[in-house]
């Protein structure tokens, strides 16, 4: 992958993130404290302003450093969970990853998300979206198939009841609502993916 296709990743992530800002502070205001959204999207700010160092980099120290980036901006839970992901991701993959090295990247980069949260999936949290999206990359799923998965997994956080995070300090009051942090990996998977179709 060229640097320019790198700062493409980059910037069709992080823009994604940003421009949902408010929904996700909106469903953060329902269940949680009311700034997952604020949260990521001055993390993705601060990645966006960097990325032509960022995308200088070897993808593997390029995901390292957002993976720091977002710890140290998003601040909250989130912050640590997603620079988790990054970081985890980025100590995984070679420099050029074929689908096989992607998938188990993922897998070591959900693990190291579980041992930092405590959480497993079903317990309405990113876990719910990233582990089925895991599910199907190594089902050989394509793009759009990913993405729906994403979505659909998103969307049935709504139903469940909390048991991880700030939310499940309301206990059945969780219910009802789509988790915020479910809702921002769907969206940044989905540009992701987008941005991989478009490097071809």
């Amino acid at each position: 992958m060229e640097q320019g296709q790198r700062a493409r990743l980059v910037r069709t992530v992080a823009e994604a993130v940003i421009a949902k800002a408010e929904h996700l502070t909106a469903l953060d205001q329902a269940i949680g404290d009311g700034d997952h959204g604020v949260n990521m999207k001055r993390g993705c700010e601060a990645v966006l302003a960097d990325q032509v160092a960022l995308s200088a980099k070897p993808l593997p120290d390029m995901l390292k450093a957002i993976g720091m980036a977002l710890v140290m901006k998003v601040g909250g839970a989130s912050g640590p969970l997603y620079g988790t992901l990054f970081i985890e991701l980025g100590k995984a993959l070679p420099a050029a990853p074929t689908r096989a090295d992607a998938t188990t990247a993922m897998q070591a980069a959900i693990q190291g998300v579980m041992a930092r949260g405590k959480s497993q999936a079903g317990q309405k949290t990113m876990l719910d979206v990233l582990v089925p999206v895991h599910a199907a990359l190594a089902d050989g799923a394509d793009g759009v198939r990913v993405k729906s998965v994403a979505a659909q997994a998103a969307a049935a956080t709504i139903p469940m009841l909390a048991t991880r995070g700030r939310a499940s300090f309301l206990g059945p009051r969780s219910i009802g609502h789509m988790d915020p942090g479910a809702c921002s990996s769907a969206l940044m998977i989905a540009a992701l993916v987008d941005a991989l179709e478009e490097v071809g």
